[in-house]
């Protein structure tokens, strides 16, 4: 009996013993939430267009006589200078034609030289002098265009550049009516981008960057960015050279054009890439992108409110700046708004504020700045 009693007291203690850890458990308050104050500040806008690029020079290499290629002396690809030797055509039959256009010169000559005493001793009149000339003048001229044909059957580069494709090989018949051309060189020391922007963007380009020509208004306007294929940022900056004074009126658009430097040839003309134009915004209000969150197509954020309790507010953005969206509407400067964990929340609920690390030392830089100027106002 004792024992069992020694263990139903055990028991009762242990029960009593829980029980009274149970009831000290502390009833947990407020979490705490990353904020932000809002501040009017400077942005930064990207505005981005898809480019074409195209060499400084895109020359197409036509032959300018009819033939058949003897020889090519240059590979897709390859760097030529300007008048380095292309192509080869075959002209035996000009060759021959010459030949002929020459006898008929020599020809020509003998009958003027036959004729040139006879009128000199009036024995023949002057008219037939006369003819005999222009005929000679006609063989001299026959014999010329021959000779320059057989010239162009030698084709040469007529810029420094980058061969471009060769669709014609050793033995294909070219003619300058041919819709293809021989090849294409192209000089891409500068690579020109080209790009459009529709009606409204210019209206906002040409009221951002003031000046009274478009001339000015480029010269103001800020370098421009390239992003590549690979979505990398080629290293040199551009600038905007030209834009179209006219609308296109099918497309609604207009053409602008940027030029970069290409030193080490990474740029190749025929390929694309997307125009960044930086546009600085004064005064606005900029939030992190982590914070906003979408219900029904709706922009939210939480803003803090008295009492440190959260109210989700529907906010309008035109376009980001780096990590961050610019607000349009519905904050405010001074506003306090969640910046971190917003999932976690919901209407009214009590938080505990956390400052970001910057505005924390935003704020002690206020204060150090009002203590500085109290004391020199003593």
């Amino acid at each position: 009996m004792k024992k069992i009693s020694l263990s139903i007291i055990a028991s009762l203690l242990l029960l009593s013993s829980c029980g009274k850890k149970e009831e000290k458990l502390p009833i947990q308050g407020p979490a705490p939430f990353a904020v932000q104050e809002i501040v009017m500040q400077d942005a930064t806008v990207y505005q981005e267009f898809t480019a074409n690029l195209e060499g400084q020079q895109n020359v197409e290499i036509r032959p300018k006589v009819s033939g058949f290629i003897q020889k090519v002396y240059v590979d897709e690809g390859q760097v030529v200078k300007k008048g380095q030797l292309l192509f080869k055509l075959e002209t035996q039959m000009l060759n021959q034609d010459a030949s002929a256009a020459k006898a008929m010169v020599l020809a020509a000559q003998v009958e003027v030289d036959r004729l040139k005493p006879l009128v000199d001793r009036n024995i023949i009149s002057n008219v037939q002098l006369a003819t005999a000339k222009a005929k000679l003048a006609q063989a001299k001229s026959a014999y010329g265009s021959i000779a320059a044909n057989i010239g162009y059957g030698t084709i040469y580069s007529p810029v420094n550049g980058v061969i471009g494709s060769l669709p014609f090989k050793e033995g294909s018949l070219v003619s300058p009516t041919a819709e293809i051309p021989m090849t294409t060189v192209s000089d891409t020391k500068i690579v020109r981008a080209y790009f459009s922007m529709n009606e409204k963007q210019v209206l906002y380009f040409n009221r951002t960057f003031k000046g009274s020509t478009t001339a000015e208004k480029l010269k103001v306007a800020p370098p421009v960015s390239l992003i590549l294929v690979d979505n990398s940022e080629y290293d040199q900056k551009g600038k905007i050279a030209t834009m179209n004074g006219l609308v296109n009126s099918t497309t609604g658009t207009t053409e602008f054009r940027a030029e970069f430097t290409n030193p080490e040839g990474l740029l190749r003309s025929g390929s694309s890439g997307i125009i960044r134009l930086p546009i600085v915004q004064s005064n606005v209000i900029l939030v992190p992108q982590v914070a906003v969150f979408e219900v029904q197509g709706k922009q939210i954020i939480y803003a803090v409110e008295q009492g440190n309790k959260v109210k989700s507010r529907i906010i309008e953005t035109n376009g980001t700046s780096g990590l961050d969206y610019i607000v349009t509407n519905g904050l405010a400067a001074g506003d306090v708004v969640v910046i971190e964990g917003a999932s976690k929340l919901k209407d009214d609920m009590e938080i505990v504020p956390q400052p970001t690390k910057n505005e924390v030392i935003a704020n002690t830089a206020t204060t150090k700045a009002t203590a500085t100027k109290t004391t020199t106002k003593k």
